[in-house]
């Protein structure tokens, strides 16, 4: 019989022992594995490709949380938190969000009988998982000596950038990954250079470049030093203690720059926006979802300079505190729904000089 499997994602070994033997008690159930902090379960869920992750309630206020959320959504894992005050009804929250909590102190029967019961409403054990985006599938799975002219035409299709070519900056922070999987679903292989800074936790940059370079087209690089820029490639600033920075505007090479934080973060979208200020016109940059106000002065020094300039509007925006800055300050020079940014970056970016076409909202 087919089993439905459960990653434990919790910092208590106690607290995983128990979950593990709650759920080895089923026959239709196996614990695949468990796992004490958000790098591990990341690891795991990748490697094992559990059904559910039954995860610690103070492992999701995590900011790097928001990367294993992404990879729960990429790879169809359903989530639940372990935590609720003992006597609290099993509840679901709010419409659309696959989540449930549970009472990490419950009878063990109870709580059988809980998971049972979400696993019967969420599950059917006779319909296999659901198949992943083909592309999801070859790039995990990329071997280029299989094919080395597929892999060479998949990441090496152009060289080198001309001086003449036009480079998209992206900043974003709290609900950033999830946006930036939609913006970056719109590029394709021969897409302009880009970067981008997104906030995360510490050593979560290389997880996020995976799942990126996994979920859309062009290849994810995450910045690491000297990197002339090309066409077909995005890099991608985070989980790191350096700012992300275009070092050479003339030769079009981006690099780490210090570590003392600006705006109140490091990479900050502030940095990058203002190290590009030399090639502004060749410059357009959006600021998406995020808490605070980096990027904002970044993206208005840009603007004034000659850059096309976006800002995510609040609808979209899981959290409107940078757009709304950029747009405060008048920034932003468009405001668009999240749907529409992938598209007008390119749109404007791939449009000759001289800039100034029209965004359509």
């Amino acid at each position: 019989m087919k089993k439905f499997r459960f990653i434990v994602a919790h910092p208590e070994s106690r607290i995983r022992n128990k979950w593990e033997r709650i759920i080895n008690q089923h026959e239709g159930f196996e614990v695949a594995a468990t796992a004490s902090d958000l790098m591990c379960t990341y690891t795991e869920v990748e490697h094992r490709t559990p059904h559910a992750v039954l995860i610690a309630d103070a492992l999701t206020h995590k900011p790097e949380f928001e990367v294993m959320r992404a990879l729960f959504s990429a790879l169809d894992v359903r989530w639940l938190i372990i935590g609720a005050k003992q006597g609290r009804r099993l509840t679901q929250l709010p419409a659309k969000a696959d989540l449930f909590s549970l009472p990490e102190d419950a009878d063990n029967t109870a709580m059988l009988e809980q998971i049972e019961s979400l696993v019967k409403n969420t599950f059917v054990a006779s319909i296999p998982r659901p198949k992943h985006n083909a592309y999801v599938r070859h790039a995990r799975n990329i071997d280029p000596s299989q094919n080395p002219e597929r892999h060479k035409s998949i990441r090496h299709s152009q060289g080198p950038m001309s001086q003449a070519e036009n480079l998209i900056l992206i900043g974003a922070s709290t609900g950033g990954v999830e946006a930036l999987i939609s913006v970056l679903s719109h590029f394709d292989e021969t897409c302009p250079p880009t970067l981008v800074v997104q906030h995360t936790g510490s050593g979560f940059g290389r997880s996020l470049v995976d799942l990126l370079d996994r979920q859309t087209r062009p290849q994810i690089r995450l910045a690491d030093g000297p990197f002339s820029l090309r066409p077909g490639v995005v890099v991608l600033g985070a989980g790191n203690r350096r700012h992300l920075v275009m070092a050479d505007c003339k030769n079009l090479i981006c690099d780490l720059g210090d570590d003392q934080p600006v705006s109140g973060h490091v990479p900050s979208a502030d940095v990058l926006f203002r190290s590009a200020v030399p090639m502004a016109r060749q410059v357009t940059a959006a600021l998406l979802t995020g808490m605070g106000r980096d990027g904002a002065e970044g993206l208005l020094t840009l603007r004034r300079s000659g850059a096309t300039t976006v800002a995510q509007d609040q609808a979209s925006s899981v959290v409107y505190g940078m757009p709304r800055a950029a747009a405060e300050i008048g920034a932003a020079e468009h405001i668009l729904p999240l749907n529409k940014i992938g598209p007008a970056l390119l749109a404007q970016a791939c449009a000759p000089a001289p800039k100034g076409k029209e965004f359509s909202r």
